[in-house]
This record gives structure tokens, C-alpha cells and sequence, in this order.
């Protein structure tokens, strides 16, 4: 096996467990809110808060690797995700479940960018579509077994299990970190832009907190409307910032390469459709349909298996058609499958949702395999780690916003609709047609990118040690 891919599958370990981690979490919120007291709607601050801690500290996550070494930081991150999953499962209140995501988000944020930079620096550019296989297969198999595995659990044991399964996996990952991975890191990594961290860290959680707080009775008008007006000024801060400081900590100079600000911007837009699913889907068939939480997530675990099922065909794909028509096609396909969740009802057949949830996981998985590679097609070693950076804030806050645009949405039609409640049929019916529109609309952005874009990446070393040749 060649040394990226064993590098590949090591830090797959620790997206195992995230992975895991959140699609367990996702399928028992019902559960969880009945538990706690708590209306389901509300349990979307859990979601939230891990998304706005990873927001917050993914934009150090390059410096403090660089710095302290990607190794250990690695192993730290590990330990840290690991402990707050212990504390989430002793959680007796919503504040205290929020806490632990928090602390889950801290983790997470140091563990998935430092492994991913991990392997960018230690791969050649023609490998890159390969290694990002071999690095997502196995973390793939935490959303295929989740559904089932945090159902089962949730539906015949308890909810708090599903946050301790995460020790062994963990315990695993730093072991097998310290064995095999190499210490890899800048030798001058500069000073950290810790304005740029304050202005940035403030105005993330600030908005996503005041965004995800909107709607549920959570925190009064005047408290939501405070926490996005300050959000909003300390971004705009940032972004005066950014323009004058010589090492920002989100480069937006970055967004002047053609690929990588399409892989942002047409990312952010395509992952606020898909980050509303989490969300959406098991409240739909939980509360909706009146499923289990075991039956609930032995329907929505298909779409990890078509994902998983792609994986193997991503770079072959990529090649054979290029990315910009893959990326193109692939919003459209995404984003109209996404709609027709909107008309599931009780009285659909399984086997018709299961077998459009796998299809959608197959083209969602394709997208994301394509979106992550070409962000990198133009940038260069040096830019790597602030790269890394970059482009994960935005993927999170993308998944943030769409779990409130998805509540928002619930909501709004409930509003319009007195009487009908915010989960009747008609309520996740303009959820998930809304949701849908904005993949769509996704295919506008990668259809601007030149024909040959990440050419570069379809291409391999020779086996003489030459110039690369194109991988067939």
C-alpha cells in the first residue's frame, strides 16, 4: 500500500469518529429533546454549537500545526473530542449537552483540517484525487453505521451511548497517529493574527448563535437581533482587517484563484441545501411519520451507503467528464433529488425513499469529492495550511446555516399557516423544496469555471520519476 494511503486511512480514523459522531446525534434528537425537556426544534443548538465551536477555532488550526507540530496536535485533538463525547453522554440539561458540543467543536477543530494538512503535505499533487478516497472511504462508514447504530441504541438502550462509543475509536486513533504518521510542519510559521482570530472567532459564533437562537422561543428578539448586529460588526472588522494585515489569518487573497473561490463560494451555497438534512429528514420521519428512532435511521443510512459506494468511482469520473461538468451536473442532480423529500409521506413505500436517498448520496458524495480536491488545484505548499483553514470555515459555517435555514423554514411556513403546525407534511414540504433550490442555484457558480479546471489534478508521477502523465 503506498505511504499516502496509509497516512490517508490513519487520519480517516479520527473522520470515522466525527463522522460517527454526528449522524448518531442526528438521528436521536427526538429522543434527546424528549429526554431533556426540550421541544425537538430546539435541539438544533446541539447541531449548532459543535458547527460554530469548529467555525471559531478551525482558523488557528494551520498556525498552532505549523507551530506545535501536525503530529501532536493531531493526537491532542483526538483526546480532546474524545473527553467532550464523555461529557455530552452525562449531559442532564440542553445548556450542558451545548457545553459538551462545544468542547466536541474545539476538538474537531484541531483534529479533521491538522489530518487533512497532515496528508496534503505528505502526497504528491497528482495523487491528491486518490488520497482523498482512500481518506473518505473509511470515514464514510461512520454515517453508514450511524443511523443504524444510534437508532439501535437510542431506540433500545439509550441516547447517551451514542457519545461513549466514541473512547475506543479514539484511543485507536492516537495510537496509530504515533506509530505511523509523520511530523510534518512549517519551520517559520510567523506570528498568529490574534486580532484576526478575536474579530473572526467573535463574529462567527456571534451570527451563527443569534441565526440558530431565531425562532423557538430560545432567547427574545432583542437578544437574537444584539448577537447578529455585534456578529456582523466584528466580520466587517475582520474584514478591514484582512485587507491590511501581512499575514491574515483567512487569506482572502486566496479567493482571487478562479478554483478555489469556486470551490468556496459555490461550496458554501451547495452545503446550506445539504447541511439542512441532518436536520430535516429524522424530524420528518420521527416526528412526522411517527418512526422510531431505529426505523428512522434504518431508511436514512442508505444515502451514507451510496456515498460510500461513489467513493470508488470519484476519480474515474472526474476524469472521464472534468470537473467543471461534474460539479455543474452534479448541483443540478442534487438539488432536485433534495426536493422530492419534500413529498415523502407515511404511505410512500421504504424501498421508494431508500431508493432516492441513494442516489442522492451517490451524486452528494461525487460533489463533495470534487468541490475538496479542485479547492486545491491552484495553490501552492507555502498556502497550503491557510488554505486548509479557509476552505473548512466555510464548510462549516455553510452546514451551520443550513441547519437554521432548514428550522427557519419549518418555521416560516408554520407562520403563514396558522394552524397547520411546524411539522405538518406542508411545513417539510417547502423545507426541503427550498433547501433544494439552493443546490440548484449552486450550478451557476461552477459553470463559470474554464472547461480544463483541475486538470492538474487528474494527472500522476511516471513510474520513471519524469513529468506526470495522465491517469487513465
Amino acid at each position: 500500500m503506498p505511504r499516502y494511503a496509509v497516512t490517508a486511512l490513519i487520519v480517516a480514523c479520527a473522520l470515522f469518529m466525527e463522522t460517527l459522531d454526528s449522524t448518531v446525534i442526528a438521528t436521536s434528537l427526538p429522543a434527546i429533546a424528549a429526554d431533556l425537556g426540550e421541544d425537538p426544534i430546539s435541539l438544533k443548538l446541539a447541531l449548532t454549537s459543535y458547527l460554530v465551536s469548529l467555525a471559531v477555532f478551525i482558523p488557528a488550526s494551520g498556525w498552532v500545526a505549523d507551530r506545535y507540530g501536525a503530529r501532536l496536535v493531531f493526537r491532542l485533538a483526538i483526546a480532546i473530542f474524545t473527553l467532550a463525547s464523555i461529557g455530552c453522554g452525562l449531559a442532564g440539561t440542553l445548556p450542558e449537552l451545548v457545553l459538551g458540543r462545544l468542547a466536541q467543536g474545539l476538538g474537531g477543530a484541531m483534529m479533521v483540517p491538522v489530518g487533512r494538512l497532515l496528508l496534503m503535505r505528505s502526497i504528491e499533487r497528482g495523487d491528491l484525487v486518490r488520497a482523498l478516497s482512500y481518506l473518505t472511504v473509511p470515514a464514510l462508514f461512520g454515517p453508514v453505521v450511524g443511523p443504524l447504530f444510534g437508532g439501535f441504541i437510542t431506540t433500545y438502550f439509550h441516547w447517551r451511548w451514542i457519545f461513549w462509543i466514541n473512547a475506543p475509536i479514539g484511543v485507536l486513533g492516537i495510537v496509530l497517529a504515533s506509530i505511523f504518521v509523520e511530523d510534518v510542519r512549517e519551520e517559520n510559521p510567523g506570528p498568529l493574527d490574534v486580532l484576526g482570530f478575536i474579530l473572526s472567532g467573535v463574529g462567527l459564533s456571534a451570527v451563527l448563535f443569534g441565526l440558530a437562537a431565531a425562532g423557538g422561543g430560545l432567547a427574545s428578539e432583542t437578544v437574537i437581533a444584539a448577537l447578529i448586529g455585534v456578529g456582523a460588526a466584528a466580520l466587517v472588522g475582520y474584514l478591514v482587517h484582512a485587507r491590511r494585515a501581512a499575514a491574515p489569518l483567512l487569506d482572502l487573497k486566496l479567493l482571487r484563484l478562479q478554483t478555489f473561490r469556486a470551490s468556496v463560494l459555490g461550496g458554501a451555497l451547495f452545503r446550506v441545501g445539504i447541511g439542512s438534512l441532518p436536520f430535516l429528514l429524522p424530524l420528518m420521519l420521527q416526528v412526522g411519520f411517527g418512526y422510531s428512532a431505529f426505523q428512522s435511521g434504518s431508511v436514512t443510512f442508505i444515502a451514507s451507503a451510496g456515498a460510500l459506494l461513489m467513493k470508488t468511482t470519484a476519480a474515474p469520473i472526474l476524469r472521464r467528464f472534468g470537473f467543471r461538468s461534474v460539479l455543474v451536473r452534479a448541483a443540478l442532480a442534487s438539488g432536485l433529488l433534495l426536493m422530492t423529500y419534500g413529498f415523502f409521506t407515511p404511505a410512500t413505500p421504504t424501498f421508494l425513499m431508500m431508493g432516492v436517498l441513494l442516489v442522492s448520496g451517490f451524486v452528494n458524495s461525487l460533489q463533495f469529492t470534487g468541490l475538496n480536491a479542485i479547492a486545491y488545484a491552484e495553490i501552492d505548499t507555502a498556502d497550503m495550511s491557510r488554505a486548509v483553514s479557509f476552505s473548512s470555515v466555510i464548510q462549516q459555517l455553510s452546514l451551520s446555516l443550513g441547519i437554521a435555514a432548514g428550522a427557519a423554514a419549518l418555521q416560516g411556513w408554520a407562520h403563514l399557516h396558522p394552524g397547520a403546525g411546524v411539522f405538518s407534511p406542508g411545513s417539510f414540504t417547502f423545507a426541503f423544496l427550498m433547501m433544494g433550490l439552493l443546490g440548484v442555484a449552486s450550478a451557476a457558480v461552477f459553470i463559470r469555471l474554464p472547461a480544463d479546471a483541475g486538470a492538474e489534478l487528474n494527472t500522476r508521477p511516471s513510474r520513471s520519476g519524469g513529468d506526470a502523465e495522465t491517469a487513465h
